[in-house]
């Protein structure tokens, strides 16, 4: 079976209940394997650091889901291989090269990306050269 490209908005959603939690976690029943740009990484980890600077979080909390991330079993793969796909994707499509990061893996493994991205989700599912690769978790499956 093709891996899934999971981004950041899947992954932070497996530990903090947000809107579309539990459709991101019924993705964990399903057979993978996960793969993600190493992006994924920081990016969760930013996100669980600017709750904990809201308060949302305590910084004991926030440690702890960085570490659980961490420990997922995702494939990282080295944003420097995908960067001149994704800069070219960005330039294409007007989307950041960070989110272009995880398009040009699900791209390049002819699978897809999942997301909960809103934003990410609404500007792609229209473009006929990805849309066969883009799902979000709260509207398909």
């Amino acid at each position: 079976m093709n891996p899934l490209v999971i981004d950041a908005s899947v992954a932070i959603k497996w530990f903090i209940p947000e809107v579309h939690s539990d459709a991101a976690r019924r993705l964990l029943d399903a057979p993978g394997p996960y793969v993600a740009p190493d992006l994924l990484f920081a990016e969760t980890a930013n996100v669980i650091w600017k709750k904990v600077r809201r308060g949302e979080l305590t910084e004991g909390d926030g440690r702890r889901l960085v570490k659980d991330i961490c420990g997922l079993a995702i494939e990282a793969v080295p944003c420097r291989a995908l960067a001149v796909d994704a800069h070219a994707l960005a330039s294409a499509t007007g989307r950041t090269v960070y989110d272009a990061m995880y398009m040009a893996l699900a791209v390049r493994l002819n699978t897809k990306l999942m997301t909960a991205d809103d934003r990410l989700w609404n500007a792609l599912r229209g473009n006929p050269m990805l849309a066969a690769h883009i799902e979000h978790v709260g509207v398909g499956r």
